[in-house]
């Protein structure tokens, strides 16, 4: 009977767990057909949700069936509703509305986070993200509209709260996007709201004045240590009484793992991730790994943690993937590992910030020549590899072992 492999996601964790698994059984000489690896997700289909804040986010995707064809990867359209650890199985609906329960030897769960919205009063009513597709393109719609609308400095105004990567990303992006729809004369207001002392706090003390000097340069207010109060239909109000007359606000603030990850055994922390082994298994599931946004996995012995980034989603799903199938091919599993962290900032049209380090951070490039890597990141390094089996393995033997 074969052995079953079932990964739950298709995004960057999901996709390299696929290709690494696929990769071990082929090193290994094991049939496709005695080694089952199945992918469950909506569509077979990559969201590039790190380019999301960008204009456009509907094309944002990068199709799978071809390359899960070429690494005889199986894939099952549908969303997982619970997990049943002991007795191995999953059941899921799929995309035609029907149940079904799909039994695993081995389960990774690359299930993603979602964006966070508090209780705040008018946000689920009148705020918008680029956490999802779905939102981002909302959004895009939404500011295509507003040229539909009379001048007012609310419509003219952007609110973006967060000054996090997300939210500098999102509002170094609006200042142009704006005049491209209101009219390049048009006086445009985008404000960065952050609750905490400063605007890129977990950047550090070293990259943050080049970050501070390029919002200063493209008219991008910031307003510190105030959140936000409520929402309605004409502006945003902050904790501090102050009020900003908007047609938009943009919530950038927090992501949050999976629910799925509450139906695994084990250790949770404030973001809902699994506190996994350094193999990534799931602790009192000796079946399940966690990989990508649902797991918290040390990345070195320096006291870091795994982010909810792209970057490390790729390297904790190679690594997932991998482990799963050499657990079930009586080989060694591998405890992750990813000492080298680096930042690519997006900071508007024609700059960015790169840096290397978790703490202190160095910066290495800024201006165009980092944002001629940020382009290359966004429109190359996190795209899938080429529907050719050979090609696809290479790609996931490297995210495994090649570090920045």
């Amino acid at each position: 009977m074969a052995q079953k492999i079932v990964i739950i996601g298709a995004g960057f964790a999901g996709l390299l767990a696929a290709l690494s698994a696929a990769r071990l059984r082929d090193e290994k000489g094991v049939s496709p057909a005695d080694l089952t690896i199945t992918v469950v997700a909506p569509e077979p289909a990559l969201i590039v949700r790190p380019r999301l804040y960008e204009r456009n986010p509907a094309s944002m995707t990068a199709p799978l069936g071809e390359l899960f064809a070429a690494t005889d990867i199986d894939y099952r359209a549908g969303w997982v509703d619970e997990i049943d650890a002991g007795k191995g199985v999953i059941s899921l609906t799929g995309v035609d509305g029907s149940a079904e329960m799909l039994p695993y030897d081995r389960l990774v769960v690359a299930a993603g986070s979602h964006g966070f919205q508090p209780p705040i009063p008018g946000l689920a009513d009148f705020g918008h993200s680029v956490n999802e597709r779905d939102a981002a393109v909302a959004l895009d719609r939404h500011l295509q509209a507003l040229a539909e609308r009379p001048y007012s400095s609310a419509r003219n105004t952007v609110v973006v709260v967060g000054g996090g990567f997300t939210g500098i990303e999102v509002a170094t992006e609006m200042p142009d996007r704006l005049r491209e729809i209101l009219g390049q004369d048009t006086p445009v207001r985008v404000v960065i709201v952050e609750q905490g002392p400063c605007i890129a706090h977990d950047m550090g003390d070293e990259p943050r004045p080049y970050i501070e000097a390029r919002l200063r340069e493209l008219g991008i207010e910031t307003i510190v240590g105030s959140g936000v109060s409520g929402l309605d239909e004409g502006g945003v109000t902050l904790d501090n009484g102050a009020r900003i007359e908007t047609d938009t606000v943009i919530w950038s603030a927090g992501m949050r793992a999976s629910p799925l990850t509450a139906q695994l055994p084990g250790e949770r922390d404030n973001l809902g991730r699994v506190i996994v082994d350094p193999d990534l298994r799931v602790p009192g599931a000796p079946l399940i790994f966690a990989t990508g946004d649902t797991a918290k996995a040390a990345t070195d012995d320096k006291g870091n943690f795994s982010l909810m980034s792209c970057q490390h989603a790729r390297r904790l799903g190679a690594f997932a993937g991998h482990n799963a199938a050499a657990d079930l091919l009586g080989e060694t599993t591998l405890p992750y590992d990813q000492p080298s962290y680096v930042v690519c900032l997006d900071l508007g049209p024609d700059a960015a910030i790169f840096t290397r380090g978790w703490s202190p951070r160095t910066v290495e490039i800024t201006g165009p020549e980092a944002k001629k890597v940020k382009m290359e990141v966004n429109t190359v390094w996190i795209y899938p590899p080429a529907a050719e089996r050979e090609a696809a393995f290479q790609n996931a033997f490297e995210a495994r072992t090649v570090d920045f």
